[in-house]
């Protein structure tokens, strides 16, 4: 397909993507002319997946040009390519990085360990959400409102059931990035709407509760 199909089939306007191809985030088409190139089914579907970790994600043109470039490595481990797409596997982690996090654990880390831990969960010592949760577990306790042990797995148990479905919505037997694309929108897009449907449960229970 020319340019300007592949604008078409992909709505990213042409000179967004003569910018990418310029950048590196897209591989050039075959030349069949001096200034034309013939583009595939793999231009359209990596051009998507740009086209959602910058525009989605909200990463930075480098950092998009890192985990591509990272996701080329493991081309063929869906699971390697969908942590790093989702941010839940760092592109690279340094030996001095590593020592560093080692000699300074992040806040509500050992809670955040044995909770993972009892779950039987197998996730990444480098997954950024590890942090967030621990740190946000610390603020809620130096309010007064920290969640004993038994909900806190309650919450897991609930969180667990949802990745069952977000993962249910991929097509195994899609290409890798086509997976890759539509777990990043549908995580990052679906958060906000998961958050409405919790407060709609909320009120709810509440009326239930009071009568």
């Amino acid at each position: 397909m020319r340019i300007s199909e592949l604008s078409r089939r992909s709505a990213v306007p042409t000179a967004t993507i003569k910018y990418y191809l310029r950048e590196g985030l897209l591989p050039p088409g075959r030349a069949t002319a001096a200034t034309q190139a013939e583009y595939d089914e793999s231009h359209l579907r990596r051009l998507r997946l740009v086209r959602a970790l910058i525009g989605v994600r909200g990463l930075s043109v480098n950092d998009t040009r890192e985990v591509l470039g990272a996701v080329a490595e493991h081309a063929g481990e869906r699971h390697q390519v969908l942590g790093l797409v989702l941010g839940a596997r760092p592109v690279e982690e340094t030996v001095e990085e590593a020592e560093t996090e080692a000699a300074a654990p992040e806040p509500g880390a050992a809670e955040v360990d044995a909770l993972i831990g009892e779950l039987g969960w197998e996730v990444s010592e480098y997954a950024p959400a590890r942090a967030v949760l621990g740190e946000t577990l610390e603020t809620l306790r130096s309010l007064g409102a920290g969640l004993d042990r038994a909900a806190l797995r309650g919450y897991a148990e609930l969180a667990e059931r949802t990745a069952v479905l977000d993962l249910d919505q991929l097509d195994p037997e899609a290409d890798p990035l086509e997976q890759a694309e539509r777990a990043l929108l549908c995580t990052v897009l679906m958060e906000p709407a998961l958050l409405a449907l919790r407060r709609l449960a909320q009120e709810n229970e509440s009326a239930r509760r009071e009568g």
